[in-house]
């Protein structure tokens, strides 16, 4: 559960509807058409259904996402590393590997699957996770930007309406109100979601693309026979220079 997220954002909200006050005058349907869903409709014609779809499950995952550090990591495989060492890599089946990517790696080398095959098959793989994340940060750019535009719309929109209503001054109020909150929608889906989300994605994406880069160039060392005492040495490039010292403590 990534904690930085839910407090930044509902911190945010907070302190929005506490200025102000009574949040009833600051719901407003039309306005609510005019730039929620007219903003997915805009996007969704800017991607096509499964990408916004998947950009949308994307979004709500960074609420949840905790990637492994390389520290962590390095530690599992040397202990899967000590393990095909001393009783061969039948001995990994059945393994706790919660890292799907590498539960899929350490399962092609139970059984048997030719070393370069599995680096293959395995930076396939990364190299799709990577597009995807591509597509999501695309679409919520998207959003970012699609966002305001329709609120400055519905901004015009409710200034028609209030210019040529003038003469019925119960019709300014509500239209007045379009022409405010539209602009208001716009801000805060562009700022306080969209951007926050975009820079997730980006950050998630680049931990789990040096993590998996990582993993593969672990299991090529354990399937070329390498010491698994040595991998700490071989992978300290991923890790960050704070936490060098941990890996140390792998080593024993």
């Amino acid at each position: 559960m990534d904690i930085a997220t839910i407090v930044g954002l509902a911190g945010a909200f907070f302190m929005v509807i506490m200025a102000m006050g009574d949040p009833g005058p600051f719901i407003d349907v039309p306005s609510i058409l005019i730039v929620v869903v007219g903003t997915a409709f805009v996007v969704l014609a800017r991607s096509s259904i499964p990408e916004f779809i998947g950009a949308i499950g994307y979004g709500m995952k960074t609420i949840k996402f905790k990637a492994e550090t390389p520290v962590e990591l390095i530690e599992k495989l040397v202990e899967l590393g000590t393990i095909a060492k001393k009783d061969g890599m039948i001995a990994l089946e059945g393994q706790d590997i919660a890292n799907k990517f590498l539960a899929k790696g350490v399962r092609m080398m139970v059984d048997g699957t030719d070393a370069k095959l599995i680096q293959k098959s395995m930076e396939i793989e990364a190299a799709q996770v990577k597009y995807q994340a591509g597509l999501a940060k695309l679409v919520w750019e998207s959003i970012k930007e699609v966002a305001p535009a329709m609120g400055m719309i519905g901004t015009l929109v409710g200034l028609v309406i209030m210019l040529g209503n003038m003469s019925d001054p119960k019709s300014i109020g509500p239209a007045f109100a379009v022409a405010l909150l539209t602009t208001m929608y716009g801000a805060v889906i562009a700022n306080m979601i969209a951007i926050p989300v975009i820079q997730k994605v980006v950050n998630n994406d680049a931990k789990v693309d040096l993590n998996n880069q990582l993993i593969v160039e672990a299991l090529m060392f354990i399937a070329s026979g390498g010491n698994p005492r040595l991998l700490p040495d071989v992978l300290a490039g991923y890790v960050a220079p704070k936490d060098q010292a941990k890996l140390e403590a792998i080593k024993g």
